[in-house]
This record gives structure tokens, C-alpha cells and sequence, in this order.
């Protein structure tokens, strides 16, 4: 009892981070959780096609080969706090009417062809990867499932008392896009951060405001329904010109002639 007690002391007090609104969260995983539940949730998305139809790697090869070589360019810029110890696996789901990617715990990276065709230029696309790397990196996926769920159920998961309930809610995330649903503040940071991503890159820094440029100029036919809890598409576009500034990054386009070569290699 008296070690079980220790444990939970050690826990609470060792995994701490500032929450998007300034408090103080209590991280109930390591970061070797976050791998572990990101693989979990990678499951569930692999066994329910009918809903995520992935592109399959050996008949895409080409066109994994380019997105994961975008992600490792990201990776290699020295900035990722996790960078060894992530999986950092990135996969395409054959959606054309989705605009829309997102991090699981751990690394893992969802992309829908919906929003690849929808993107111009490689500098849009990396834009949005920087984004949902930093999700990871920032751990905003764990974040969220410990403000949803609360503290008493997830200190049931990590002492092994409730084994079937991560299962549950790995499905209910991967079923009906809860991960998703992060904070505004989550969503500005991850903007940010994306902007100090491609700072170190050939890219333009301010990548990731295309997405929205686009969304905010009306060139869309209905804006993705996630976005309607995040920060206007005009404001986030607005922060991250702003960002770009204030670090003096470069915001010229690289725009190499390949990414049309990788949208045409798409169903």
C-alpha cells in the first residue's frame, strides 16, 4: 500500500506541464505511453476501413516515400523535443471531400487526400505538418484525453486497474474524431510552432496560413466541421504572418514541382 502510495506521489508530481490555459495539468503518461496509446489508436483506425479507407503503402509507395521524406525534414531540424522518442509514422486516408489531418499520441500522423489535393504548393502541405507534429511534440492529444476523461479514470488505466477501458476510448476517439477537438489555445500553439519549424527549413515558415487563407477567402465549399471549435480561419492566418515577423523567417516559396507529381500519383 505504502508503495502504491509512493507511486502516485511520484506520478503527480514528476508528470506536470502548464495546460493551454495556464494551469497546471497533471500528464498521467510518459511519453513511452503516448507511443503506446498512439499504436492503439492506430489499430482501431486500421480495422475500420468503411470509415478510414488508408491509401496502402506498397501499392502508394511513391507517394509514401514523399509525404514521410516532408515529415522527416521537420524532424531533422533539431527542434522536436521527442524526436527519438516518438514513432513519427505518417499515413494517407483516401478521402477526397475531407479537408482535414491529425496527430494521435505518439506520432502518429493522418492525412486525407481531401486536403493534399486541396493544397497548391509542398510549403502548404509542410505547413500543415508542422502543425500536427507540434500536436505531438506538445502532447496535446494527451492533454485533451486527461481534461475529457478526467483524473480518476485515467489513474485507472496507468495502475492497470481498468485494461478494457483505454480500448474504449481509443474507439470512441478513433470512431467519432474526439482527438480532434483541442483547445483554441492547443490549435494557436501548434500554428506557432509550425512557423518555428519551417524557420529551419527551405520552405516558406509561414506555410501553414495557406489552409486557412484559402477557407477564409471562400475557397471552399463548406469548411470542415472540427473548425468550428478552433480560431477563425482569419485570426489563425493573422497569427501566424505575425509570428513569421516577429523571428524574421523567410516567407518566399520553395514550391518544388514535385508535389504535383505526388497529388497525381493519388487515386
Amino acid at each position: 500500500m505504502l508503495k502504491k502510495i509512493g507511486f502516485l506521489l511520484l506520478l503527480t508530481t514528476a508528470l506536470t506541464s502548464c495546460s493551454d490555459d495556464g494551469k497546471e495539468t497533471v500528464l498521467l503518461f510518459s511519453p513511452e505511453k503516448d507511443v503506446e496509446l498512439g499504436a492503439q489508436l492506430k489499430q482501431e483506425i486500421f480495422a475500420n476501413p468503411s470509415q478510414y479507407p488508408l491509401l496502402d503503402s506498397v501499392q502508394y509507395r511513391s507517394a509514401y516515400e514523399y509525404i514521410r521524406g516532408l515529415k522527416d525534414s521537420i524532424l531533422n531540424t533539431g527542434e522536436i523535443g521527442y524526436r527519438d522518442e516518438f514513432a513519427w509514422e505518417v499515413y494517407i486516408i483516401e478521402d477526397d471531400q475531407t479537408l482535414n489531418a491529425f496527430a494521435s499520441p505518439g506520432g502518429y500522423i493522418f492525412f486525407y487526400t481531401g486536403l493534399i489535393k486541396y493544397l497548391d504548393n509542398e510549403d502548404d502541405l509542410m505547413g500543415v505538418m508542422g502543425h500536427e507534429i507540434a500536436h505531438a511534440d506538445r502532447r496535446h492529444s494527451v492533454k485533451q484525453m486527461h481534461r475529457q476523461y478526467g483524473i480518476n479514470l485515467l489513474l485507472s488505466i496507468v495502475l492497470g486497474n481498468e485494461p478494457g477501458q483505454i480500448s474504449q476510448i481509443l474507439a470512441g476517439i478513433a470512431g467519432n474524431g474526439t482527438l480532434l477537438a483541442f483547445s483554441r489555445d492547443a490549435e494557436t500553439e501548434a500554428d506557432l510552432y509550425s512557423v518555428d519549424y519551417l524557420s529551419k527549413t527551405p520552405y516558406r515558415c509561414d506555410g501553414a496560413k495557406t489552409f486557412f487563407k484559402k477557407l477564409s477567402d471562400g475557397n471552399s465549399q463548406a469548411p470542415p466541421k472540427f473548425l468550428s471549435t478552433h480560431p477563425p480561419s482569419a485570426d489563425r492566418v493573422i497569427n501566424i504572418e505575425t509570428k513569421a515577423l516577429e523571428i524574421g523567417c523567410d516567407t518566399t516559396y520553395f514550391s518544388p514541382s514535385s508535389y504535383q507529381t505526388f497529388k497525381n500519383s493519388l487515386p
